[in-house]
């Protein structure tokens, strides 16, 4: 008797884990106007939704003109009704809230005039228009809710330096003083909160989910008072990737989502380091989503890069070639990855495989390379996630008691089940794990 109460106590346990474990889903509506395999369909999200509890349709812009909302693509979204096609996937899928985001660094807007997103957070007028035209827009297309992928100023990107490199910076820093991100940053800092919370008393009346999401490179301590932030929304979603990119640091090659600090890094750049500020800047860590990319960085390697592959890699010109599929310089999804580790051997040039360099500690995550032929072409190095590493990353999250995973985005990984025949791999290692 007594070990059918423990296997019955221990049975609840897992069960209550396992509904604890939130799992974020982002889908990118520009990933639907892509040519060729890369286009990704509502049907095509099919196989992933019974995975997720929440979907992000993204993005949504901001009109710098009236401070509305504007759809990424009118067409797409309000003309074909994008949107309520998108909502209408409930219906086989009843345990998903489907929430509109806001900004996500997709909304293009003219970077001579004045940021529309610190423009909204300066005026009470214009809050109260973006709150207004956010609530007509979940209630027309039956959202459940808002996510804020806030476009604050980006922090400047860091040069990997060794420690006397870094005094000499520091020494000359002194004299000429350090660039400022954003001068009007404590007042930014207010007004956000002030947002979050009219966004919340709006919301109220029609139970409207409100989440945040952390962009890569937006500094928390500049522009987010967590104690005041944090009681006002559901979760965070912390951009906890792209640490190291080729359109950042195009001379630099390095691991791009490392869950730990590595050695002469930046300290800030891991994982590990992003939650702990928010856990003690008085988050729950409940509410704290890991951000775990599908995809993979790439630089090109010269001849000056090395052989051996081994970050961090100097001397890089820059992004890597763009993929057949995504078809964006730098940035190669998780199938186009795979499909270059699985090349026959026996290819050479540009058709050569890449290497893979697996992460044993479970630390810093996987990369792959090919380093430069005599004549300097050809070499490109990659840091990536997989599978494998996705499933650490869940891992992590399960032994810290965190909220849970978002993934960025279904779009990127192998929905069509390409790489092993398994559709969304990295989703499911994820969810498996959690």
């Amino acid at each position: 008797m007594l070990k059918v109460i423990f296997f019955l106590i221990n049975l609840l346990i897992f069960i209550v884990g396992i509904q604890a474990a939130r799992m974020v889903c982002y889908y990118d509506s520009a990933s639907h106007i892509r040519e060729g395999p890369a286009q990704v369909a509502p049907q095509d999200l099919e196989p992933a939704l019974q995975f997720c509890q929440y979907l992000v349709y993204g993005y949504v812009g901001i009109d710098p003109e009236n401070y509305q909302l504007r759809p990424a693509n009118m067409e797409l979204d309000v003309a074909r009704n994008h949107y309520r096609t998108i909502t209408n996937l409930r219906r086989n899928h009843p345990q998903l809230l489907i929430l509109l985001s806001v900004g996500g660094d997709r909304d293009h807007f003219d970077q001579t005039l004045e940021n529309p997103y610190l423009s909204v957070l300066e005026s009470q007028a214009h809050r109260n228009t973006f709150v207004n035209s956010a609530l007509t827009l979940l209630k027309n297309f039956d959202f459940d809710g808002l996510d804020l992928a806030w476009q604050f100023p980006k922090n400047h990107p860091v040069v990997v330096e060794n420690k006397l490199k870094k005094a000499w910076k520091t020494f000359k820093s002194w004299f000429s003083g350090s660039k400022v991100v954003d001068e009007k940053a404590e007042e930014h800092k207010t007004q956000f909160a002030t947002l979050v919370r009219e966004l919340k008393d709006a919301f109220r009346s029609d139970g409207h989910i409100l989440t945040l999401t952390m962009l890569p490179h937006v500094n928390a301590n500049l522009f987010i008072d967590i104690p005041s932030v944090i009681p006002l929304v559901d979760f965070v979603n912390l951009g906890s990737f792209d640490f190291q990119t080729p359109e950042r640091d195009p001379k630099v090659a390095d691991h791009t989502a490392p869950i730990y600090e590595m050695f002469e890094r930046d300290p800030t750049h891991n994982i590990d380091y992003q939650v702990q500020y928010w856990l003690n800047n008085s988050a729950p860590s409940n509410k704290i989503n890991i951000g775990v990319p599908a995809y993979g960085r790439s630089w090109v390697m010269s001849r000056d890069s090395g052989i051996t592959g081994y970050p961090p890699i100097e001397r890089t010109e820059g992004p890597g070639p763009a993929g057949k599929q995504i078809r964006i310089p730098g940035l190669l999804s998780w199938p186009e990855i795979c499909e270059k580790l699985q090349r026959d051997k026996e290819l050479d040039g540009d058709d050569a495989p890449l290497r893979k360099v697996g992460d044993p500690r479970q630390r810093y995550g996987s990369y792959a390379y090919r380093s430069a032929d005599d004549e300097g072409l050809y070499g490109l190095w990659v840091g990536y996630e997989e599978p494998s590493t996705a499933a650490t990353k869940a891992g992590y999250v399960y032994a810290k008691g965190l909220g849970g995973v978002a993934l960025f985005d279904l779009s990127l990984d192998d929905f069509r089940g390409q790489c092993a025949g398994e559709k969304y791999p990295i989703l499911r290692s994820i969810k498996f794990k959690l």
